[in-house]
């Protein structure tokens, strides 16, 4: 569906620069058509050759252009960056322009008007490479087809960003929605209020700070979501409120061990993402189990990425479907880091399963 979509895209961005390209050297042209009949004298029949022969060679030279910047990826460029590269091909472009309409008319003297030889035969090659008024109609318009192509590159990056923000904007809302939601289900709440319904007469400092963590947890859920990123530490923080929560229940069934890198808490990754994987080794690890078992968190800093993995026992079925939270998680890193993050749920021979997430760490926004 994706590729359809990027190959239509791409169909539609041809079609429209062809378009481009026809009617305006057409219109460009029409101008240089008038002044071939009423200054010039050409025939009506040479002076329709001259503008046919007038928007290939623009549309030649110009697409020639295109067909570089979109091999070197000059469109990909910073204004600064780009600029250094505009300048030196605007003067060749404007040099090939003035070359192509020297020999053109050179051509149309030497082929077509005999009428005068000796001015033919020195008119033929003299004027191609000497400098003359060709040139600044050139630097003209070659200024102006420049300008008009890398600004509406510029347009669609701009336009390109502001869909990627709002997409990534949504997803991440309904992220934390999906995750709520999980939060406030009725079993989960059954279980949590009954934990603390058990600690109220038996151990009520256990009680109040059962309902503590209850609380800060929905609070986080509903609150930590207004920056699509947020540090390692921070999640860490939810992460510990909701296996405390949790151990109320499961009590020695749940257990948590941690490997973590202390530089990478600074970094910066989608917020209740490390939550999740947290809450899904609990769902369909530990609470199948009668004896419980162990939830291995491990985030660590490895060649420019940072590694976090949620491991836990357990078996991944065939024909499991992975469910909303992953889903969103997936689209999350896809868009974030554009293709750059992974997600992944493996079995080891251990019978434990491992979520791994990886994240760039080369990209600004990532750290504080």
């Amino acid at each position: 569906m994706g590729s359809k979509k990027k190959i239509n895209t791409i169909t539609t961005r041809t079609s429209l620069y062809w378009k481009c390209q026809l009617i305006g050297w057409g219109l460009v042209s029409l101008f240089w058509f008038y002044i071939a009949l009423l200054r010039d004298d050409f025939k009506i029949s040479h002076a329709i050759i001259n503008y046919f022969l007038d928007i290939f060679i623009c549309i030649a030279i110009t697409h020639a252009y295109r067909t570089m910047a979109v091999r070197r990826k000059w469109n990909e460029l910073g204004m600064k960056n780009l600029i250094w590269k505009v300048i030196p091909a605007l003067f060749v472009l404007s040099l090939a322009f003035m070359l192509f309409m020297n020999l053109k008319t050179s051509a149309y003297i030497s082929l077509v008007d005999r009428q005068n030889d000796a001015i033919s035969k020195l008119f033929v090659w003299n004027p191609i490479f000497i400098w003359n008024p060709v040139l600044i109609t050139g630097l003209r318009h070659m200024t102006i087809w420049l300008l008009a192509y890398h600004l509406y590159h510029f347009y669609q990056r701009e336009v390109q960003t502001s869909k990627t923000n709002a997409q990534l904007s949504l997803i991440a809302k309904q992220a934390q929605l999906d995750n709520l939601a999980a939060q406030l289900n009725p079993h989960f709440l059954f279980n949590s209020l009954n934990s603390i319904k058990s600690l109220v007469i038996e151990n009520p400092k256990g009680a109040r700070r059962a309902i503590d963590l209850l609380s800060d947890l929905l609070r986080s859920s509903l609150y930590e979501k207004n920056k699509d990123l947020i540090p390692i530490e921070n999640e860490l923080s939810l992460v510990y409120d909701y296996i405390e929560l949790e151990k109320m229940r499961f009590e020695d069934r749940l257990q948590l061990k941690t490997d973590i890198d202390q530089e990478a808490l600074n970094y910066k990754i989608p917020a209740l993402s490390i939550q999740l994987l947290v809450e899904n080794a609990i769902k369909h690890g530990i609470d199948l189990r009668v004896d419980g078992g162990v939830v291995f968190l491990k985030i660590k800093k490895r060649d420019n990425y940072i590694h976090i993995n949620v491991e836990n026992p357990g078996v991944i079925h065939k024909n499991e479907r992975v469910g909303l939270g992953l889903e969103n998680l997936n689209k999350r890193l896809e868009i974030q880091y554009k293709g750059k993050a992974s997600y992944s749920l493996t079995q080891n021979e251990n019978d434990c399963v491992v979520a791994e997430i990886i994240i760039p760490m080369n990209i600004d926004d990532e750290k504080i």
